[in-house]
């Protein structure tokens, strides 16, 4: 899949590691614009239409955390990936709880965040094409498009987030199973982490509240062991 040309929101306050991410994209073909603080960077992107956006946590007038906030506000698609200190693991649960699809910790290097940046735009780019049968689940009363992200019934229409999308897709594909926190984050996040694990029981708590209109859906919290997803699923 090429993604030549593909547009990036880059907020970094750091100059050196701003002009370094900036330059690697731009050769690697995206086309970057980037910013220092938050409040530039939410006027732009208002303005604008990004792909793919790399927010700093630490920023000068509007923090990481307010910048994502007021994206997802304009737009529920668009992944955001946090640059993090190392030492701040907490910023990793508070960036994947207020709709960050992934995070990046410092120092990074230049082939994890490309590899990282290439998943998700492949993964954006999908949802933009029409829905195949084979991404498609009835979950009880609701209708859910993994591709574009959409979760409906009747006239109620919400798009997740990809970590919510795909949350959703391993409880579809493996209902009323028992399933291990261990296993949910491995097959999820791809890392049986402490603080991802803290953040999944942020994400089970949205599931249960999007599909809490139909009283079947249950999402069963099994103390010490994990999650049962009780539904009647159809799987195309």
């Amino acid at each position: 899949m090429n993604f030549q040309g593909e547009k990036i929101l880059l907020v970094e306050d750091d100059q050196t590691l701003n002009f370094i991410v900036k330059d690697n994209l731009e050769q690697a073909g995206y086309v970057v614009t980037s910013f220092e603080d938050g409040e530039s960077a939410v006027k732009n992107f208002a303005l604008g239409k990004y792909s793919l956006c790399l927010l700093d946590v630490m920023l000068p007038k509007k923090d990481g955390f307010s910048v994502a906030k007021e994206i997802r506000e304009i737009d529920d698609h668009v992944p955001i990936i946090f640059l993090t200190a190392r030492s701040m693991t907490e910023d990793r649960i508070t960036g994947l709880t207020i709709g960050g699809d992934d995070y990046i910790t410092k120092p990074f290097s230049m082939e994890e965040l490309l590899l990282k940046i290439r998943i998700f735009l492949k993964r954006s780019l999908a949802s933009s094409e029409p829905t195949t049968d084979q991404n498609y689940y009835k979950v009880g009363q609701f209708n859910f498009y993994f591709d574009s992200l959409v979760l409906e019934a009747n006239t109620e229409r919400k798009t997740l987030t990809y970590k919510e999308a795909e949350l959703l897709r391993y409880f579809c594909d493996n209902p009323n199973k028992v399933l291990s926190r261990s296993d949910i984050l491995k097959q999820v996040w791809g890392s049986d982490d402490y603080y991802l694990g803290r953040s999944l029981d942020v994400f089970i708590s949205r599931l249960r509240k999007y599909l809490g209109s139909d009283e079947n859906i249950k999402i069963l919290n099994l103390h010490g062991i994990g999650f049962r997803f009780n539904a009647a699923i159809t799987k195309n």
